[in-house]
């Protein structure tokens, strides 16, 4: 029998009870051997052990149409015999392992070290140490109990690399949280369909037991293993378990078996769960892994928590159940190494971050070593040359102290210049917006698609759910050689056409398609599966009949065969042995043109069959499916054929003669209204410099239609409308290959996909990616719901899956899941994505001026003074005002509507523009010049003493204390200037609307209120008077008035100012790098691991290449100036390119040529005739609405 279905004897129909005295009739351990069977030897084992699959369910107390009766007794019972559906997560890093990470930090380690010497040679005072000959330790006897107080700065130091350690110990804590959290947020929402009381229901994965009966369909991720009990053409994807990418058929004669973390390509069916959690095939999987505790398992946990998504481990081929279980940890552990070296490349915030973090780490370094060298050899010129001392025995650790002093002044100036602030910023930034994002129905996977989604410049979006609202009705009908423009009364309706088409549709749809009724009184009824097939049983309904009976008198077990719709076909056929023994009937239904084209006759006014010639046919489209698709409805044809018993029975597995030689019943026309939100949407995302594609499987009219309501397609612009065909027909060269010239051609111009299969998405979204024609590389995001958009969204730069229509498969490759499915919520993403390019631009903006003053406040007053003005513990606390409290404060910034009326940044705009330069710069010239005028003529001012050139060990200064006091009030002021990056004037516009950077603002000031006043020696502060406080806050406040002066100054007169921290150009990168499983590595890392010389000899070679490539080219085009410049595609078209042949994924097959009548394509050019566009391809045969 062709359609795969266990039998079941009336007796055992019965629900099972949880109530049922004694044990299942199986263990645990039968299950696990008979579920590590494959194929023939898994039906035998099943054959000689239980009889069928039947026996089994007798045995686990569970019936195939009833199911269980989800008795909590019984399912408790069923927990502690066989498991919970749960595979534990490993253990999340303990807060002290976190702390421990963190004291790696090299910076902290040299400070660590530096205050212990400091604090150790401070209790050792050696006898003569006090000799005037060893130059002045401390003031005076009368400071005697100051100078035994010098352990106070090492025990400071060591307690601020504390505070920075547990603060960045508790980020990275929080973060694991958060990760954890969505972790559990995407199971949840994972729910499976199964049968429980002979209801058809669903529950959360984590709830199955063993013995339910689960029904499974395309798209779906098996959550646990099971056995079969019916199958319609049902074909898996086992890839992720055995590595063979071709899929497997499933049936219960030849290979039951179903395992978890498979995917169903194609069909539907039955199974009844057999193991569950770490009982099944990917739960061994994980036990094994977590037996040993490897390296390279740590690396694995190590992925896990970076990438916040739980890494799918996947079990390995055994076919063999006797095949030995000790090698496949190791080789699964290496599989998964192996998976993450090739990662999807860096983010284009991370590359330029991480580049932009070196740069400054390697100014920084200069700068302390020289900090260092300069103060020693002051300090040893002065004392032994012009003092002219002699270097005593008994002085050699009073001059270590000296020494080390500097050494500690060397190393602050490091850790202010560093930016490790820079990665906190990033994450805070990323992990508010991901939480804020969810309340916008962004569920983000992967953090850093949350930022790459700020850079998109094209959007390849789904039609149907997408852009409308995936509510589908019938409004129009072809019914007996009649078109209804709206649905017609039953009465005008032959009773034997009704009837044949109710049947069709009520049998030739998924069981599991319902229509039922509102939840609230006078709300709409609830549409349950497929919202097409919805929308056809809602014409039945419609049509006064119902479609319940029909489904009850033939169960989904009568069906003898079942051709499921997938993409390639386009079409679902169902078919029914007659009970007379008359033959067969098979009812059809899928896209009318395809349909229609497989049509040989037609059901006239009378309900008879009449003869449907191809001449009939194209007066149909015409007449009928042109007019329906140019309303903007989606067209479907509902057929069928009768198989005499005379002719025997057919080869079911020949598709192509089964489905041919229809009857058409009639064309319906349904209708799925535009969401009435997308419009405006779509404007904002072309205001923002992103264009909006339609990428459909619909009819071109309809897409057509669609897009022009939604304002994908403006009036009078240049644009292409193409259907699948068409689009491959452009191009692939000769051998059916991709040719990424040719789709250069096409790609710019093209705004709507039509009739469009998975590849053609596929190719799409890769050729974009890939393509050179415009100046920067295009950053591509990508809506799908269906298994096979998988690898356009894997591909993509941002994938989004809908959460609601979309399959496990899509959700698993996706970056972000739309909880909403709706278009308005990628536009949300793309606001989210800027603001938190916009809050890192806005905290370097702010830490690169503290860190240029302070750096250059600690050089110049190390030279001129000995002594930085701004000492070690006061330089810590700066860097934690503006690294861990500054990045809360500016990377919690909420977005706006005005972050959508700039372009996109692109790939290598810089992370610091030339107005943050002006910015950056302007304010570190005020705070410079305030700070060296308090440093040096400040004592005047205020009337106090000087606290320049003071010895070792002396007490804290007033004069050093107002120095540190305004330069903290100077840095709290312009973090308020900081808010602003593009030059705008109102510095506290919606300051309000952040209650943490005004929290973060009042703490700053209160704590520096109580270091100023409390901190005492710890913190080389002394207690200033209410008026010396007064002009520290009045200087500060000065900031804010200087901001307005800057911001009055024209950036574009500016000309000197240069940009900072670019992305990577790949022409900076020498080709040997650019392997071709990397799309891009970190080229700010390797410079550091790699050798200067390695690197200048390798951009020597590629500059020797250019050259010789140029010279090829000039010899070859002696008119060719400058090839790179390339403004528009007529320019490009004239000038051939050396542009390599893309390598296809998957190779295609060599397409059939398309008849004349078959290819539909539309150029409409601008009406202005200096349009330098593509060249049109010769057109034959036009359609318009």
């Amino acid at each position: 029998m062709a359609n795969n279905t266990a039998d079941h004897p009336p007796g055992n129909s019965v629900v099972a009870d949880g109530n049922q005295e004694g044990d299942f009739g199986i263990t645990v351990m039968d299950l696990r051997e008979l579920m590590e069977l494959r194929s023939g030897e898994a039906v035998t084992k099943i054959a000689d052990s239980y009889g069928d699959v039947q026996g089994l369910c007798r045995r686990l107390k569970t019936s195939p149409i009833e199911g269980l009766s989800g008795n909590p007794v019984d399912l408790e019972k069923r927990h502690t015999a066989f498991g919970k559906n749960f595979i534990p997560p490993k253990q999340p890093k303990s807060f002290l392992a976190l702390v421990w990470e963190a004291l790696q930090d090299v910076t902290l380690i040299i400070l660590e070290i530096a205050a212990v010497i400091s604090l150790g040679l401070s209790f050792y005072h050696p006898p003569g140490g006090d000799s005037e000959l060893c130059g002045e330790t401390a003031p005076g006897v009368e400071d005697e109990g100051e100078a035994q107080a010098g352990w106070i700065e090492g025990a400071a130091i060591l307690f601020s690399v504390a505070i920075v350690v547990l603060v960045t110990a508790f980020n990275d804590w929080s973060k694991e949280k958060q990760f954890r959290g969505l972790q559990n947020r995407i199971e949840q929402e994972q729910k499976f369909t199964v049968i429980r009381k002979g209801q058809v229901i669903q529950i959360p994965v984590s709830e199955l037991v063993t013995g339910d009966i689960a029904q499974i369909k395309y798209g779906d991720l098996l959550p646990a293993d099971g056995i079969l009990i019916q199958g319609n053409d049902l074909k898996i994807d086992e890839s992720s378990l055995t590595g063979e990418s071709d899929q497997v058929r499933k049936s219960l004669e030849k290979d039951p078996m179903l395992l978890s973390g498979t995917h169903v390509m194609e069909g539907s069916g039955r199974m009844v769960v057999s193991a569950v959690g770490l009982n099944s095939q990917t739960g061994i999987i994980f036990t094994l892994l977590g037996a040993g505790d490897s390296d390279e398992e740590k690396k694995i946990k190590k992925a896990k928590t970076q990438d916040g998504i739980a890494l799918e481990i996947q079990p390995l081929k055994s076919n063999e159940a006797a095949e030995s279980e000790e090698k496949e940890p190791e080789v699964e552990v290496k599989r998964v190494k192996k998976v993450q070296v090739n990662k999807k490349e860096k983010s284009v915030l991370q590359g330029k971050l991480t580049k932009l973090a070196v740069q400054i780490g390697k100014a920084g370094l200069i700068m302390s070593a020289v900090t260092v060298i300069i103060l020693i050899l002051f300090f040893v010129i002065d004392t032994f040359g012009v003092q002219g001392r002699p270097w005593l025995k008994e002085c050699t650790p009073i001059y270590i102290q000296y020494f080390v002093k500097f050494f500690i002044i060397g190393v602050t100036v490091l850790v202010v210049a560093v930016p490790e602030g820079l990665p906190l910023a990033v994450t805070i930034s990323l992990a508010y917006s991901v939480k804020k994002m969810m309340k916008d129905n962004n569920l983000v996977r992967h953090l850093d698609a949350c930022e790459t989604m700020g850079n998109a410049t094209t959007i390849c979006s789904d039609k149907t759910g997408t852009l409308t609202m995936n509510r589908m009705t019938v409004v129009q009908a072809y019914l007996g050689d009649t078109h209804y423009k709206k649905v017609p009364e039953p009465d005008v309706i032959k009773p034997s056409t009704l009837e044949v088409m109710v049947n069709s549709i009520a049998i030739n749809s998924a069981y599991t398609t319902k229509i039922l009724s509102p939840e609230k009184e006078g709300g709409l009824p609830r549409h349950v599966g497929n919202k097409t097939e919805c929308s056809l049983l809602g014409f039945v309904l419609a049509l006064k009949r119902d479609y319940q009976p029909i489904r009850d008198e033939i169960p989904e077990e009568n069906l003898y065969k079942v051709y499921t719709f997938n993409s390639s076909r386009k079409s679902m056929s169902t078919v029914l042995k007659n009970t007379d023994g008359s033959g067969f009937r098979m009812y059809s239904k899928g896209a009318s043109e395809i349909v229609l084209r497989k049509c040989s006759h037609i059901l006239n006014m009378n309900g008879e069959p009449r003869i449907f010639k191809p001449k009939d046919r194209d007066e149909m489209v015409k007449n009928v499916i042109e007019p329906m698709a140019c309303d903007g409805l989606r067209t479907i044809c509902v057929a069928y054929r009768d198989f005499p018993a005379e002719a025997g029975e057919p080869d079911w597995d020949n598709e192509a003669d089964i489905l041919d030689e229809l009857t058409c019943i009639c064309v319906v026309g349904i209708e799925d209204p535009v969401r009435p939100e997308v419009p405006n949407a779509i404007l904002k995302c072309q205001r923002a410099g992103i264009t909006v594609r339609m990428v459909t499987g619909d009819n071109i009219n309809t897409a057509r239609a669609i897009a022009t309501k939604c304002g994908i397609l403006l009036p009078g612009e240049d644009f292409l409308c193409l259907e699948g065909k068409e689009f491959n027909q452009l191009i692939r060269n000769d051998q059916g290959e991709v040719e990424q010239e040719r789709l250069d051609k096409v790609w710019p111009k093209l705004r709507v996909l039509a009739r469009s299969s998975p590849t053609d998405k596929h190719t799409l979204v890769k050729g974009i990616m890939d393509s050179t024609v415009l100046e920067t590389r295009q950053v591509v995001a990508v809506t799908g719901d269906g298994t096979n958009d998988g690898p356009a969204l894997k591909k993509a730069d941002v994938g989004f899956a809908m959460g609601i229509a979309g399959t496990d498969v899509a959700k698993e490759a996706s970056d972000i899941i739309l909880t909403d499915d709706n278009f308005t919520s990628i536009v949300k993403a793309v606001m989210w994505g800027r603001n938190v390019y916009d809050s890192i631009s806005k905290f370097l903006q702010f830490q690169l001026t503290v860190n240029v003053v302070a750096v250059i406040v600690a050089f110049t007053g190390a030279c001129i003074t000995q002594d930085s003005p701004l000492k070690a513990v006061q330089m810590l606390w700066v860097n934690l005002i503006m690294d861990t409290l500054a990045s809360l404060a500016l990377a919690t910034e909420p977005p706006t509507e005005s972050l959508l009326l700039r372009k996109p940044y692109g790939r290598n705009k810089p992370l610091i523009s030339r107005t943050m330069m002006k910015n950056i710069l302007g304010h570190a010239v005020y705070q410079l010049t305030i700070i060296f005028t308090l440093l040096f003529a400040g004592e005047n001012f205020f009337n106090i003493d000087s606290g320049r050139n003071a010895p070792l060990h002396s007490p804290p200064s007033e004069h050093y204390t107002i120095v540190f006091n305004v330069f903290v009030m100077m840095q709290l002021f312009n973090e308020i200037n900081a808010r602003k990056i593009h030059g705008e004037r109102n510095v506290f516009e919606a300051i309000y609307r952040n209650p943490i950077f005004c929290s973060v603002v009042m703490g700053t000031f209160i704590l520096q209120i109580v270091i100023v006043q409390f901190g005492g020696k710890p913190f080389s502060c002394t207690a200033l008077s209410i008026d010396q406080w007064l002009w520290c806050v009045f200087i500060g406040v000065g900031e804010l008035l200087w901001g307005q002066l800057i911001t009055a100054i024209p950036t574009h007169r500016l000309k000197f100012l240069k940009e900072a921290g670019h992305g990577t150009h790949k022409e900076d990168v020498p080709e040997n790098e650019m392997n071709e499983g990397d799309d891009e590595i970190d080229h700010a890392e390797m410079e550091l691991r790699r050798g200067q010389v390695l690197w200048f000899r390798g951009l020597n070679r590629i500059q020797t290449q250019i050259k010789v490539v140029n010279a090829f080219r000039s010899s070859l085009y002696p008119g060719l100036e400058n090839p790179e410049s390339r403004n528009s595609i007529h320019n490009f078209m004239a000038h051939p390119e050396f542009v390599p042949l893309s390598e296809e994924e998957a190779q295609i097959p060599e397409r059939e040529e398309s008849s004349s009548d078959e290819v539909v394509m539309e150029i409409q050019p601008i009406p202005s005739s200096s349009t330098g566009g593509a060249e049109a391809p010769d057109v034959s045969h036009e359609t318009s609405c």
